[in-house]
């Protein structure tokens, strides 16, 4: 019994040791290239910290990465909740996987604005796609980001092109207006719906089925069936509304039972469909050099945000301003105008 305590002791000793140790970024690298999760895992949480040795690391770990990206489908998948997003997301990705695809799941997960914690649950709610050996699933609090969508999420993305996978799922909060961020990063944008949920309209004031190039209706089984008909029409009426994509792809309405494993190679076929079309007359190619844009200018934002706030002199004059507009003795512009003096000084 004593002997069996030892080297339980041992190996959790051993494991501590190896969470304190830093691996270097080559030996992170060739890990990720080869596949490795526990090295890709390290990795992306390098790039999800903010300390500045570790955002240097991930920033070559990134540059390496670059050069080893594998073609893939990058996909946004939204939705209320309650929707059935987990549950949808783990029938499509073990049906990809039975074809021979890598998967990686980025699913992020809801930030307290009180606490500041995450459950990040989605792992043990995909208990079958997480045992999968060509499956990998990282969830990631989405913090203060817009749309639910982690700060590092485009960095992580490079990560798992460069470890192999081919299908990269990105399951958003699904809270908001702001859920539209997710667009900028993927090629196929997939909105989950409710049939009979009566948030049609709200949808379409909402913009998110403006930029959807496929609608679903999930939980389309039992007593539904007949609504989730009923729905896909009135989705795909409410759909002629809508501004025609520049790339003239008409977004498609599908009706499906992830619980019941029912039209999900449906979604699928008019996924590769739309990335078919999309190559050949080369909307594919340019709307990713758009993204890598968008993705620049984003990081120099965020780069002059953080640089602003960690200024001495900004944090020694920031309370002051801010009790100085509190009690109305100056406006919030001049108080910024002279915050961003000292930080350009």
């Amino acid at each position: 019994m004593n002997t069996n305590k030892n080297i339980s002791n041992q190996s959790a000793s051993k494991i501590k040791k190896f969470r304190r140790e830093l691996p270097s970024t080559e030996n992170l690298t060739n890990g990720i290239l080869s596949g490795n999760k526990t090295a890709l895992s390290r990795a992306i949480t390098l790039i999800e910290s903010t300390n500045s040795t570790h955002t240097k690391q991930a920033n070559e770990i990134i540059e390496r990465c670059l050069l080893h990206k594998t073609n893939s489908i990058r996909i946004g998948i939204t939705g209320v909740p309650g929707v059935g997003k987990s549950t949808f997301i783990e029938r499509f990705g073990k049906r990809l996987t039975a074809q021979g695809n890598k998967v990686a799941v980025l699913a992020v997960d809801p930030t307290s604005t009180v606490t500041k914690g995450s459950i990040l649950g989605d792992k043990t709610r995909m208990e079958e796609l997480v045992k999968d050996e060509n499956a990998f699933i990282r969830p990631s609090p989405s913090g203060s980001s817009l749309g639910g969508v982690a700060r590092k999420t485009r960095e992580t993305i490079v990560l798992c092109e460069a470890a192999g996978y081919n299908v990269i799922l990105i399951e958003t909060v699904g809270v908001g207006q702001s859920e539209t961020a997710v667009h900028s990063m993927v090629d196929f944008f997939l909105l989950l719906k409710l049939a009979g949920a009566g948030d049609e309209l709200q949808g379409i004031k909402r913009g998110i089925m403006e930029m959807a190039d496929a609608i679903v209706i999930n939980k389309s089984d039992g007593d539904n069936v007949q609504r989730a008909k009923k729905a896909r029409v009135e989705f795909t009426r409410a759909l002629h509304l809508l501004k025609t994509q520049d790339n003239g792809w008409v977004p498609k309405v599908l009706a499906c039972s992830a619980l019941e494993d029912i039209g999900i190679t449906d979604v699928w076929e008019t996924i590769t469909n739309y990335v078919a079309i999309n190559t050949k007359n080369n909307f594919f190619i340019q709307k990713r050099q758009e993204q890598n844009k968008y993705w620049l200018l984003q990081t120099i934002e965020d780069q002059l945000k953080q640089q602003f706030y960690s200024n001495k002199s900004v944090k020694a004059e920031l309370q002051v301003a801010i009790d100085a507009v509190i009690n109305n003795k100056t406006s919030p512009f001049t108080a910024a105008d002279k915050l961003l003096n000292l930080h350009s000084k």
